[in-house]
């Protein structure tokens, strides 16, 4: 089937990104013992996808019992940043990810990213990669995956059922199935991520 757009997440999709994100996780809650950094680094690894502001405000909350505004979620995430973006951008691309999209752009694929990293930094990651001239969009948090993917399907004047999300993460499957979307999971070796029944895996990004 030929799509009319293509929906990637990043992270575990374009490049093997995952493990920098979960040990800088785990880092910066080495203060907290090791009990809290395992809580994270499970917590993290079980809903990838998912933002680090909402994360940050759930590890606090939840395994701290601390509630924090949002002046120190952006002063975490500035952290964070500051201790993954040079990495990921180093990071080495997932078989099949840069193939895929050179492919599909030559045949006139509309092809977006739509990852939990916020916005402007995905942007310098894709820039870094050499990679901006083929997404028509790059598009983060703090804005959710599934709001994107319908702002998209609405701007661009697409059918659901002719574009196809893939992503390495529940949160992706569940932005494809809000959305009606086919979808793709990536699942490479050492992945913890488990689709439901029948969910078309691949280990390595290939249409």
């Amino acid at each position: 089937m030929k799509y009319k757009a293509i929906f990637f997440d990043w992270d575990g999709v374009i490049t093997d990104s995952v493990n920098i994100k979960t040990d800088s996780f785990y880092d910066m809650f080495e203060k907290y013992g090791q009990e809290i950094q395992e809580k994270v680094k499970a917590h993290h690894l079980q809903n990838g996808g998912m933002s680090r502001f909402e994360k940050f405000r759930i590890y606090y909350k939840d395994f701290l019992g601390i509630d924090i505004d949002d002046k120190k979620v952006t002063e975490l995430s500035e952290h964070f940043s500051n201790l993954v973006k040079s990495k990921v951008a180093q990071a080495p691309f997932i078989d099949g990810a840069v193939d895929t999209i050179k492919q599909e752009y030559k045949k006139g694929t509309l092809l977006f990213i739509v990852s939990g990293t916020p916005t402007e930094e995905m942007k310098e990651i894709v820039k870094s990669k050499g990679l901006s001239e083929y997404f028509t969009e790059v598009c983060g948090s703090p804005k959710k995956k599934a709001p994107w993917v319908k702002e998209l399907l609405n701007k661009y004047n697409l059918k659901p059922e002719e574009c196809l999300f893939i992503g390495d993460a529940m949160a992706d499957y569940n932005a494809a199935k809000e959305c009606c979307l086919n979808f793709l999971g990536i699942k490479i070796p050492g992945c913890k991520t488990e689709f439901p029944e029948n969910t078309v895996v691949k280990e390595r990004v290939i249409i």
